[in-house]
């Protein structure tokens, strides 16, 4: 596989491919079960929990702030891409437009096709989060989890769900599914934090 569709990266990147990645030459599809295809005209995001419940439409997101971003992935099962290019709304512009309780320490992201990932507060309100909702200038396809996914740059990529619809805040950690299935609960690529030590 390496050489056609991966490559070692090369000493001018050491700095940010973590350990045991390879650069990847596309940009690889990973999913576990059917791709919901969600139309933006019908497309939902709530949030509840410690949090005032509140659900916003497609119009309601695309009324926030936008920004664009450049940050590069990494993805559990070895391969990094670097500098991928998207466009969204950042997590602390949005946090501007919710009422979360102080005492909200976890998160628990919902997602379309009934996915969840769990990410701390501390890891989710980072400067560099975003929701995004276009892939290098075109609307983010539903393989790579459009019509919007959570992208997360610091921690591995099951982080970033895709197909996002929800965020529920909780005061304690709540595992999501690949969490429950023997993935590690943070997922630090530079601590190579892969499977549970539990």
């Amino acid at each position: 596989m390496l050489g056609k569709f991966f490559r070692k990266p090369e000493a001018e990147y050491g700095d940010r491919v973590p350990p045991g990645q390879h650069l990847t030459n596309g940009f690889p599809v990973l999913t576990y079960g059917d791709t919901p295809h969600v139309d933006r005209a019908t497309w939902q995001f709530k949030v509840w929990g410690l949090a005032q419940e509140k659900t916003f439409s497609w119009s309601d997101f695309m009324n926030l702030p936008q920004s664009d971003f450049t940050a590069d992935f990494h993805c559990v099962t070895t391969w990094s891409k670097l500098d991928v290019q998207w466009t969204g709304v950042k997590v602390t512009d949005f946090m501007q437009h919710i009422e979360v309780d102080l005492a909200a320490k976890y998160v628990l992201e919902h997602c379309y096709g009934g996915y969840t990932t769990n990410i701390s507060i501390d890891d989710f309100l980072r400067e560099e989060n975003f929701f995004a909702h276009t892939l290098f200038g075109e609307p983010l396809p539903a393989e790579h989890g459009g019509p919007m996914r959570l992208v997360v740059p610091h921690i591995y990529a099951w982080k970033s769900a895709k197909w996002i619809n929800g965020l529920e805040f909780l005061t304690h950690e709540e595992l999501g599914f690949w969490e429950r299935n023997g993935y590690h609960r943070r997922g630090e690529p530079w601590a190579e934090e892969r499977y549970s030590d539990r």
